[in-house]
C-alpha cells in the first residue's frame, strides 16, 4: 500500500508531523461534533426546550466547520505539495531521457516512455495526495476515537475494537491479489502504449502494402486484452471495497442493536449511546475511504516505481567540469579512434560481437550486412546513443566532447514543431539567413520556396519524404564545425530518382570528415575508402571494396544480394 521508496522523496518526510497534527485535530473535532449532536439531542428529548440547547447546537456547527476547514487546509497543502513534486519528478525524468538518449527509448519503447513522462506522473501527483492524507488518517483517527468509545461505552469499544483488526487483514489478503493484477495491468498498459505508438508511426506503409485492415484488428485484440485485465483488477478493487462496507456496517449495526437493547432496558443513557452511535461510523470512515481510493494508489505506486527505475539508470554521459572534456572534439588528419572487443547484444540477441578496427585521418568507411546484421547498432555506438556492454575506444564515445563533433543524417529525418529556421539550423542556431540560404541550395531545398520563419512539422506544412531528407542534408552543411559525419541508410526510403539527387548533394559532405555510412546500397560502395562488412552480428571483413571483392566469398553474397 505504502511505497517505501515514497517516503524517500523530496519533502515528503517533513510533510508528515503536521499531516499528523492535522488528523489528530481532525479527530478532536469529529468528537467534539459528536458530543455537541448528542446533548442537543437529548436536551430536545428531555423537552428542555431549543433555547437551551442553542449553544450545543452552535458548537455542533462550529465543529463541523472546523472539520471542513481542516479538511481544507490538509487538501490545498497536499495539492501544492504533490504538484511541485510531480513537476519535479518530471524534470528529471526528462533530463534523464535526453542523458541516455537513444539508449533509454530503445529499451523502453518511445509509447512507454512517452506514457510514463505524461499520465505516469500524474498517477504519482494522485498517489502522493491520497496516501500522505488517506493512510495518516487512517492510522491517526480510529486510535483517537476508540479511547472516548470506551470511556462513554466499553461494550461498544470492544466490539469495534475487534472488527477494526479483521477489517485490516481482509485489506490486506485482498490489496496483494489487487497489487498484482494491478502491475500486470499497467505492464500491459506500456505494451499497448508502445503498440499503438508504432502502428501509428507505421500506418503509411502498412496502407501502402493494404494491410492497415488487418492491423486495425491486432490494435483491437490488444486493446480488448488491456480492457480485460483493467476489468479483472477493478472487480478484485471493488470486492475489496464490499468486504471492509460489510464490515463496517455489521459493526455499527451490531453497536446499533445492543445499545438499543440496552435503552430499553435502561442500563444505558441515552447521551452516551447517541455519542456512540454517531462515532462508530466515523471510526471506520478512514479506512472505507482508503479502500476506495486503493486502486488509484497501486496505479501511482507503480508508476512511481517505473519513474524512479528510469532515474536510477546508470549515468553514461560525460559531466566532467574540465573544459576540455566539454569543448567539441576537433577530427583532423592526423587523428586516430580505435575500437577494441566493442560489443552491444540486446535481449533479443541482436547487436554487434567483438568489433575491432582502428580509423584515422579524412576517412569513407561504409558499414554493410543483411538486414539485423547490426549496422545502426555499430553506427549508433560510434555516434553515443548506445553504450557498450564491453570493450574499448581511444574515444569516449558517450562525452559530450565526441557528440559535439557528429553529424548525424537518419534513415528518416525527424522534423519537430517549429519554424523552417529553427529546423535548418539545428546544429547552428547561430547560422545566419545567408549562410542558411546557401546550404539550402547545397542540399537541392531549393524548390521550398517558403520563408524561413514558416512553420513546419506538426501544426505546420508537412514535407516529402525527399525534402525531410534534404533537411538533414542542409543541417550537415551548417555543421561546418563538425568533421565526423554519420549516415544511417540516408537514402533507403526514396524512389531512385530522388536517390541519386540526395547523394549527388551528399557526397560534398565527404569532404575533409571522418564518414560513417551504413547502407544496402551497392552503388555507394565505390566511393569508400574502407568497407566494414557485418554477418550476424560479428565483423566478416574490412577492407577496400576491391580487396573484399576478391577475397570475400560473404562480401560477394551481399553484394548479389544488392543486385537482385
Amino acid at each position: 500500500m505504502i511505497d517505501k521508496e515514497l517516503m524517500k522523496l523530496p519533502g515528503v518526510r517533513q510533510k508528515m508531523p503536521l499531516l499528523g497534527m492535522l488528523a489528530a485535530v481532525q479527530a478532536v473535532v469529529i468528537l467534539a461534533q459528536a458530543l455537541f449532536l448528542s446533548q442537543s439531542i437529548v436536551l430536545l428529548w428531555q423537552g428542555r426546550g431549543f433555547q437551551v440547547a442553542i449553544p450545543f447546537i452552535g458548537g455542533f456547527f462550529m465543529s463541523f466547520l472546523a472539520r471542513e476547514g481542516v479538511n481544507f487546509l490538509r487538501q490545498k497543502m497536499l495539492d501544492g505539495f504533490a504538484y511541485t513534486l510531480s513537476t519535479n519528478l518530471r524534470e528529471a525524468l526528462l533530463a534523464k531521457t535526453f542523458e541516455l538518449g537513444p539508449q533509454l527509448v530503445a529499451q523502453m519503447g518511445t509509447g512507454s516512455l512517452a506514457t510514463t513522462a505524461i499520465s505516469g506522473i500524474d498517477q504519482v501527483e494522485m498517489y502522493v495526495k491520497l496516501v500522505l492524507s488517506k493512510v495518516l488518517n487512517m492510522m491517526a483517527i480510529p486510535v483517537l476515537l476508540i479511547i472516548p468509545i470506551f470511556l462513554l461505552d466499553w461494550q461498544s469499544g470492544l466490539v469495534l475494537a475487534l472488527a477494526f483488526p479483521f477489517a485490516i487483514l481482509f485489506m490486506i489478503l485482498l490489496g496483494y491479489a489487487a497489487q498484482a493484477r494491478a502491475a500486470r495491468q499497467y505492464a500491459s498498459y506500456q505494451l499497448l502504449s508502445n503498440h499503438f505508438l508504432d502502428s501509428l508511426r507505421g500506418i503509411a506503409t502498412l496502407k501502402f502494402f493494404g494491410r492497415s485492415k488487418a492491423y486495425a484488428s491486432s490494435i483491437y485484440r490488444t486493446s480488448e486484452r488491456f480492457r480485460h485485465a483493467t476489468m479483472r483488477t477493478l472487480q478484485l478493487a471493488m470486492l475489496n471495497n464490499f468486504a471492509l462496507d460489510f464490515f463496517a456496517t455489521l459493526s455499527v449495526a451490531t453497536v446499533a442493536l445492543f445499545l438499543g437493547l440496552r435503552l430499553m432496558a435502561g442500563t444505558i443513557l441515552l447521551f452516551p449511546a447517541l455519542a456512540t452511535l454517531i462515532l462508530a461510523p466515523e471510526y471506520f470512515l478512514p479506512l472505507r475511504e482508503f479502500a476506495s481510493d486503493y486502486h488509484a494508489t497501486l496505479n501511482g505506486k507503480n508508476a512511481l516505481a517505473a519513474v524512479l527505475k528510469v532515474l536510477r539508470m546508470p549515468q553514461t554521459v560525460s559531466v566532467s567540469a574540465d573544459r576540455s572534456e566539454n569543448s567539441a572534439t576537433h577530427w583532423s588528419e592526423h587523428s586516430r579512434l580505435s575500437l577494441s572487443a566493442l560489443t552491444k547484444v540486446f535481449d533479443s540477441g541482436r547487436g554487434v560481437s567483438d568489433v575491432t578496427a582502428t580509423f584515422s585521418g579524412f576517412e569513407k568507411v561504409a558499414i554493410v550486412g543483411a538486414s539485423g546484421a547490426g549496422k545502426s547498432t555499430l553506427l549508433n555506438l560510434l555516434a553515443g546513443f548506445l553504450s557498450a556492454d564491453s570493450g574499448t575506444a581511444s574515444e569516449k564515445l558517450t562525452s559530450d566532447a565526441w557528440r559535439g563533433a557528429l553529424s548525424f543524417i537518419p534513415q528518416q529525418t525527424y522534423i519537430f514543431s517549429g519554424t523552417l529556421r529553427e529546423n535548418l539550423a539545428f546544429y547552428a542556431p547561430e547560422a545566419t539567413n545567408g549562410e542558411i540560404r546557401d546550404a539550402m541550395h547545397l542540399s537541392g531545398l531549393t524548390d521550398l520556396d517558403v520563408a524561413l520563419d514558416t512553420k513546419i512539422g506538426s501544426g505546420g506544412r508537412t514535407l516529402s519524404g525527399g525534402q525531410a531528407q534534404r533537411v538533414a542534408l542542409c543541417r550537415a552543411f551548417l555543421a561546418k564545425k563538425r568533421d565526423i559525419l554519420l549516415l544511417d541508410e540516408p537514402t533507403a526510403h526514396l524512389d531512385i530518382e530522388t536517390e541519386l539527387e540526395i547523394k549527388a548533394a551528399i557526397l560534398p559532405l565527404f569532404d575533409k570528415k571522418l564518414v560513417f555510412l551504413a547502407t544496402h546500397r551497392l552503388h555507394w560502395l565505390p566511393q569508400m575508402d574502407r568497407v566494414i562488412v557485418l554477418n550476424d552480428g560479428r565483423v566478416a571483413g574490412i577492407g577496400t571494396h576491391a580487396e573484399l571483392k576478391a577475397e570475400n566469398a560473404y562480401y560477394n553474397q551481399l553484394l548479389e544480394g544488392m543486385r537482385g
